[in-house]
């Protein structure tokens, strides 16, 4: 049976980022939403550390990825690794390899010192929800995500007090 292994992503794997990126958005149905770049991602990911990315690598192979950062409890007065992507090929699927990532991840919280991990996850997502479930994950349903982007997230930040 083959090994996985696990690995940080260097600015050489901005191109993987990127379709591992583009392949969870048409699998979430999103595929018209990605507009991120090599550049920016290269950008964001490597010369400014505003987030991080893990492969699952298999027979040297990388067959999934997870992206995350660390966001912050001021009630725990610690930081959280908050997981914004997480994908195995569907090939791979069903094989335990995305469980095993999803323990990696827990393994780096754990290291870091982090109160929580936490992500979200759209409510269509059935074969994820029961994924994160299997898990111990619980649903944080009396939370409301709220978002401001685009051309509201500029105009608000360009006005003045």
């Amino acid at each position: 049976m083959s090994e996985l292994s696990f690995r940080f992503a260097v600015p050489d794997d901005t191109p993987l980022i990127l379709r591992f990126i583009r392949l969870l958005a048409e699998y979430e149905k999103m595929a018209d939403l990605v507009t991120a770049t090599e550049e920016e991602l290269r950008g964001q990911l490597f010369e400014e550390k505003k987030a991080e990315v893990i492969f699952a690598v298999l027979d040297g192979k990388e067959i999934g990825f997870a992206l995350f950062f660390h966001n912050f409890s001021t009630f725990l007065g610690r930081a959280g690794l908050y997981l914004e992507d997480l994908y195995i090929l569907e090939e791979y699927r069903g094989k335990g390899y995305g469980k095993a990532l999803f323990r990696e991840l827990a393994r780096v919280a754990v290291e870091r010192g982090c109160g929580r991990f936490e992500w979200w996850c759209l409510d269509w997502n059935l074969p994820s929800i029961e994924f994160y479930r299997s898990m111990g994950a619980l649903p944080m349903d009396e939370w409301t995500v709220y978002r401001i982007d685009g051309d509201t997230l500029r105009a608000l930040g360009a006005r003045t007090p």
